[in-house]
């Protein structure tokens, strides 16, 4: 059996930055077992499958360690190969997933996921995480899957070297550390998630489900610019939209290959 495969980088406008992901079409949906050795296999932060049906397409999204109900920058890359190599001939495309119906929104370079708003409360620190941190954040929120620690400066984030053996034992899907941005950018964020097999995500889309309503709260705009501040950089424009956020960003390809099983 041979499969086509795509390797994108997600959020950036260059190859190399933003967050890598795999993007295999199917005819059919494959064993989840097999679909689970492939995304070990690429051992990329996510592998995504889509099955395009009658009116839709449907997705999926595996890490190397397990199969996740959302993720915002393969969902991204798949919409690119959907939309740029398949040739897709519309401007707005629509996929069943774990999340319930996503959007994808093609806006000449920019393509903006419609998400679900995450639903999240204060919370106090498991055990453990502020250790695994080393630094003692300003609030503390816990939504649907992961942890939201929020500091005082964007260097706090930027310069935070966790403990991931510490990290990896939090009962989370992950852990995002966020700070007030800089210049233009509005918040800036990193996102830990070794219990997931990606000890830190380089850009993660539906951690800003999250994000945005919290920093749209606080500084009382519903239109933000963020910053995800890993090693290899991801920027992204969110817009909360009463229960919804819309999450834009650009797409580069990095690889065409095949899959021989």
């Amino acid at each position: 059996m041979r499969l086509r495969m795509y390797q994108v980088d997600a959020f950036t406008d260059r190859v190399f930055g933003g967050n890598p992901a795999a993007v295999c079409p199917l005819d059919e949906w494959l064993p989840d077992a097999l679909m689970q050795q492939i995304a070990m296999e690429n051992n990329l932060a996510e592998t995504a499958f889509y099955v395009k049906s009658a009116e839709r397409f449907a997705i999926r999204w595996f890490t190397p360690e397990t199969e996740v109900d959302l993720c915002g920058h393969a969902t991204l890359a798949t919409a690119y190969v959907i939309f740029n190599i398949e040739q897709f001939p519309g401007r707005c495309i629509e996929l069943d997933s774990r999340s319930g119906i996503l959007r994808v929104l093609k806006e000449d370079d920019f393509l903006t996921l419609d998400f679900p708003v995450d639903q999240f409360e204060k919370s106090d620190a498991p055990a453990g995480l502020i250790e695994a941190l080393g630094l003692a954040p300003l609030e503390i929120y816990k939504g649907r899957t992961d942890y939201m620690l929020v500091y005082s400066t964007s260097a706090q984030v930027e310069t935070m070297k966790p403990d991931m053996l510490r990290v990896a034992v939090v009962e989370a899907r992950g852990v995002i550390v966020t700070a007030p941005g800089y210049r233009d950018i509005d918040f800036v964020s990193r996102f830990f998630a070794p219990q997931s097999g990606i000890p830190e995500d380089p850009v993660t889309g539906s951690a800003h489900t999250t994000l945005t309503p919290y920093w749209a709260g606080r500084l009382g705009k519903n239109e933000l610019k963020a910053m995800q501040l890993s090693k290899r950089r991801g920027s992204l424009l969110c817009r909360l939209e009463g229960n919804r956020v819309r999450i834009s960003g650009q797409a580069r390809p990095f690889l065409t290959g095949q899959i021989e099983l």
